[in-house]
């Protein structure tokens, strides 16, 4: 009977796989159709091609056991552009092999695992899937790449690179009780190369928002890749509770996982990898129960919100969706290796004035050469409990009761040197943090100081280097081939300029005037250079215009080599960047030039617009009745800024009339490292602002270093330099020769003076 029994089952199993199906979809309309008839089991294959400004909108119904799969008929030959867009709304679908490129998805996400409100995705998957690029036009035309609803979904094995207009690029979203206690998943995906955004907004990652702060999401963010990710100071951003970030690797990113809002989370046997690239951090704790576990700190050099690890101060009787005090924290068996220091009480303020309490710090290690100090601390830490942690020796500060100097050993585990203590002497975990470990962790709560287990390290780069990611998906180059030329007329560079789109060109001046009748616009990489010291005029004949030189999203230009004379050039700029409020980064650098006789600002920054870099080293100005570097178009109080880094070095001022330098960065947002000034080895002589306004002002500016330089004859019973910052910035002024000029009027963050 019972033989029978199996038989009949085993017929019914394979009766129902039998009757699956292979649908051939070659454009939307079949897709759609495919969609409406699939069955548990069937698979739809998307024909290769181009599938141009298409809704993929699925809301089909598969089952545990028969998910119903789209899937590209070659993995990465099916290409989403244009305005285009994912929706998944229905259950056990899978969708594979998808590459999102050359296009965009404007408001919505690329992927909304959702089609309308009524319908959402549960126990959904997207997998083996890119998205590159895919940017809306517009950089503050925000938008998500991923947007989860529902409950149980996965996205995984995918890649996502390059997203540079604001917004996050993964949201969980909890909106009502249909995606709380959801499960999802993002496992096994490669994160990589967001450049900074030049604003807040910039997250690989968030889990929930400050209004859904109190919800459980139950988020499981496990065996991912992520490189580069420069967006913003948070990478994850956790705003719900009882989430999961585990065995990932963060590769030079400048940021970190931020427990931001939300409780009970926990952050288990991830790398962190800073190999002292600057702002590189770890985890960053707010609010109640959370958990860093077993993690190994590598070389990680943020500071302050970037630290390796930073306990933050909270608000008294704050809101949920403000800063609630650390408490209930354990932060046990993590190693720290070269790192900057850590950050106890961080944030404190007349605003933040609430210490951690209650935050067991147990058999942490920290291997140090090259710092004196082990942490920072910002207010009372008296609750915080320190046992069983161990320092190297090289560390001078006289460090708190509940660690040890000692001598360090280093043991090579996948190429990173990893410390050990001789005795591995910490103290004994208590049974009731062993209990609630036993089912919240992975891994063992240890007493043995450090990481509990090399064996997990090399799993996670390993998986990160063969497991993360779509693995068919080859990342292109990027590089534009070099051309070069001489043009010793106007229509020569014009006829370069118009006919270079992909290639670079370096222009070669060979001519001493360039008559120019109408503005230009840069559309590619473009150096123009001359002989050295050679004599070049640069004259706008026509009426007055807004710009010689437009520098378009995207695009680099370079100066070299070239002396400028502008007299009788009726333009407002000589150069301005893209007004356009463009999603692509620009850069602009300009070595061994002479600017001089110009009646317009030389350098401005359009509103929205922004440059990676901006470097001036070995020029001259003279004569400049204007401003020279102008990046004050941003008002609106969002910390939005135009340049993430300027560099102006070695440089000569003479005789100017207006303002060398004015920068703006206004609103209180602190999620940005940016804007960074490094003003250096100049020589400023008898310059004067027309209005009285000091001739270098930064507002906002959050890194800057000025240094070295003579102010001679410069803006006398005038403010000379003026900091103004509405949030914590780091200000260095030192061994600057200041005669007959203004004043410097300094705020409370300007550091150090000598």
């Amino acid at each position: 009977m019972l033989s029978k029994i199996l038989l009949v089952s085993f017929s019914l199993f394979t009766g129902l796989f039998a009757s699956a199906k292979t649908i051939v979809a070659k454009n939307i309309a079949e897709l759609n159709t495919a969609n409406k008839e699939a069955k548990p089991g069937d698979t739809v294959v998307l024909r290769n091609g181009e599938w141009n400004n298409v809704v993929l909108a699925l809301n089909c119904n598969g089952t545990k056991e028969q998910p119903i799969v789209f899937k590209a008929e070659q993995p990465g030959r099916v290409t989403i552009s244009g305005h285009s867009k994912l929706k998944l709304g229905g259950t056990f679908i899978t969708v594979d092999g998808l590459l999102f490129t050359n296009g965009y998805s404007g408001t919505d996400a690329v992927i909304t695992f959702r089609v309308n409100k009524n319908e959402i995705a549960r126990n959904c998957r997207v997998t083996n899937t890119v998205i590159d690029n895919f940017n809306n036009p517009k950089r503050l035309d925000e938008n998500y790449w991923v947007a989860f609803y529902g409950k149980n979904n996965r996205i995984d094995h995918c890649s996502f690179l390059n997203k540079k207009n604001i917004g996050v690029l993964v949201a969980v979203i909890l909106d009502d009780e249909r995606s709380q206690e959801n499960f999802h998943s993002i496992d096994h995906n490669y994160f990589g190369v967001r450049i900074p955004l030049a604003s807040n907004g910039g997250e690989i990652i968030r889990v929930g928002v400050s209004e859904q702060c109190q919800y459980n999401s139950n988020t499981q963010i496990t065996d991912n890749y992520f490189e580069h990710c420069d967006g913003e100071t948070e990478i994850i951003s956790i705003k719900s509770c009882r989430n999961v970030v585990r065995n990932n690797l963060f590769k030079e990113c400048q940021g970190g996982v931020v427990l931001r809002h939300g409780n009970y989370n926990t952050v288990e046997n991830n790398i962190f990898l800073g190999n002292n690239k600057e702002g590189t951090g770890g985890v960053r704790i707010i609010n109640k129960g959370q958990w860093v576990i077993n993690n190994l700190f590598y070389k990680c050099r943020g500071e302050g919100f970037r630290s390796p690890l930073s306990i933050m101060n909270g608000i008294p009787h704050s809101p949920a969706n403000r800063y609630l005090e650390v408490s209930d924290a354990v932060i046990c068996n993590n190693s720290f290796v070269d790192c900057a220091p850590i950050s106890f009480c961080e944030g404190s303020d007349t605003e933040r004035t609430v210490a951690p309490h209650e935050v067991k710090f147990l058999n942490n290690l920290f291997y140090n050469s090259r710092d004196s100090l082990l942490y920072h601390v910002y207010d009372n830490m008296s609750g915080i409990s320190f046992a069983g942690n161990a320092a190297s020796t090289h560390l001078q500060q006289q460090l708190t009761d509940g660690f040890t100097k000692t001598v360090l050993k280093q043991q090579e585990v996948d190429h990173l040197n990893v410390p050990v203590t001789a005795s591995n002497a910490g103290v004994a975990i208590g049974d009731s943090l062993l209990s609630i470990g036993k089912t919240r962790l992975l891994t063992s709560l240890s007493a043995k100081q450090g990481l509990s287990s090399f064996g997990s390290l090399e799993k996670i780069t390993t998986n990160a280097l063969t497991a993360c990611g779509a693995k068919w998906f080859v990342q292109k180059n990027g590089k534009k081939e070099i051309k070069k030329v001489n043009c010793k007329t106007v229509a020569d560079v014009m006829q370069q300029l118009n006919s270079q789109t992909k290639n670079a060109l370096v222009i070669n001046l060979t001519g001493s005037e360039y008559i120019f009748d109408a503005p230009v616009s840069i559309t590619t990489d473009v150096l123009l250079t001359a002989a050295p010291k050679k004599h070049t005029s640069f004259v706008f004949k026509g009426d007055a215009a807004p710009f010689l030189f437009q520098l378009k999203a995207g695009n680099n230009l370079q100066l070299s080599n070239l002396d400028i004379d502008l007299k009788s050039s009726p333009v407002h700029s000589f150069i301005i960047t893209d007004t356009s409020g463009s999603s692509g980064h620009s850069n602009f650098s300009m070595r061994n030039c002479s600017i001089s006789n110009f009646d317009g600002v030389f350098f401005s920054a359009a509103k929205a617009s922004v440059c990676d870099s901006i470097i001036i080293s070995q020029c001259s100005f003279k004569n400049i009745s204007n401003d020279i570097f102008k990046f004050t178009e941003e008002t609106g109080k969002k910390g939005y800024y135009n340049v993430e880094k300027l560099s102006i070095n070695n440089c000569t001022f003479q005789d100017g009339q207006g303002q060398i330098l004015s920068m703006l960065r206004t609103g209180n947002d602190e999620s940005t490292m940016g804007p960074k000034l490094t003003f250096s080895n100049n020589v400023l002589n008898k310059c004067y602002s027309k209005n009285g306004e000091p001739i270098i002002y930064l507002y906002g500016t959050q890194l800057s270093l000025i240094e070295k330089n003579r102010f001679t004859d410069c803006n006398k019973g005038m403010p000379l330099i003026q900091y103004e910052d509405a949030v914590r910035a780091k200000h260095i002024l030192r061994n600057n020769a200041v005669t007959g000029s203004g004043t410097i009027i300094k705020d409370k963050f300007v550091e150090a003076e000598h």
